[in-house]
């Protein structure tokens, strides 16, 4: 068979699992993960012919996806900010909107340097890792109360050459030093209970529940303790970042109104999704 004949093929199994603009990203991740092949090199390799174990080892990553496993588990890689991270079964996979949070902050930080910031939840560590490579000269920090996750953002750290102190620690119940950040970033878990039944397979029964959903019944909860921690670890004039679910962005933000928090700004994301928010310490 060739690669033009295997692409049909594969285009034929998973056509109706995903739309036409995620199954040709899929295509071309399964083929740089199996072959090392860029777009480039699948148009050029088009009428060659594919050996029985390729197209095994094809056959059997499609069945994977079929199943619900999300491609980043089965190659090992999610893509971030221009960067390869290494993820797995217990890590949140980076997501694109988490993109443009960390656009947000660096736009923000233009121009200014040796900031010493706090990554909340830091998952694979690809917000901290970012933000390491991209601020000047910050000083970053980055918890995360899985072992297994702050063993990832380890070892991303370490392979993207990012320097980020990570450390395991469970937000409810740490402590900060007062007045220690000039930012405070997080992306925490902040899906409703309620929301599970209309989410893909291979986000909820895959990823790490802990990561996702929320704890009771209390869709604020995360963003109450975060505003708790960033109102004391925050200098004067320091400024916190969250990512949203864009259904309780507008009570996160009378929230953070509430506790009199300065120019509390809710934005969208690319999906005109109220998905980001910026709030910047009150006046003490």
């Amino acid at each position: 068979m060739t690669v033009r004949e295997e692409l049909l093929e594969i285009r034929s199994r998973l056509d109706g699992a995903f739309d036409r603009r995620e199954r040709e990203a899929i295509i071309l991740l399964i083929f740089d993960y199996v072959k090392g092949w860029s777009r480039v090199d699948l148009i050029i390799n088009e009428g060659k012919e594919l050996s029985d174990f390729t197209r095994h080892e094809i056959d059997f990553i499609v069945d994977r996806l079929l199943l619900g496993e999300p491609i980043q588990y089965i190659t090992g890689t999610a893509r971030f900010y221009g960067m390869d991270f290494k993820v797995g079964p217990g890590v949140l996979i980076p997501r694109p909107e988490t993109e443009e949070l960390v656009d947000w902050i660096c736009d923000n930080s233009e121009g200014k340097s040796d900031l010493h910031v706090l990554d909340i939840g830091t998952g694979s560590g690809c917000i901290a890792i970012a933000l390491a490579r991209h601020l000047s000269f910050p000083d970053v920090d980055a918890l995360d109360f899985s072992k297994k996750a702050i063993q990832q953002a380890k070892t991303n750290a370490e392979t993207l050459g990012a320097k980020v102190k990570f450390f395991e620690a469970d937000m409810y119940h740490w402590l900060p030093t007062p007045g220690s950040y000039d930012i405070i970033v997080s992306n925490p878990p902040y899906i409703a209970p309620d929301e599970k039944n209309d989410m893909e397979v291979r986000v909820k029964d895959f990823e790490p529940t802990e990561a996702l959903f929320v704890e009771g019944d209390d869709p604020v909860k995360p963003y109450r303790r975060i505003e708790e921690i960033a109102s004391v670890a925050l200098r004067q004039g320091g400024m916190v970042y969250l990512e949203l679910n864009p259904r309780f962005a507008d009570e996160v933000k009378a929230f953070f109104e509430s506790k009199g928090w300065n120019d509390v700004e809710i934005r969208v994301d690319s999906y005109g999704k109220k998905r980001m928010l910026r709030a910047t310490t009150c006046d003490r």
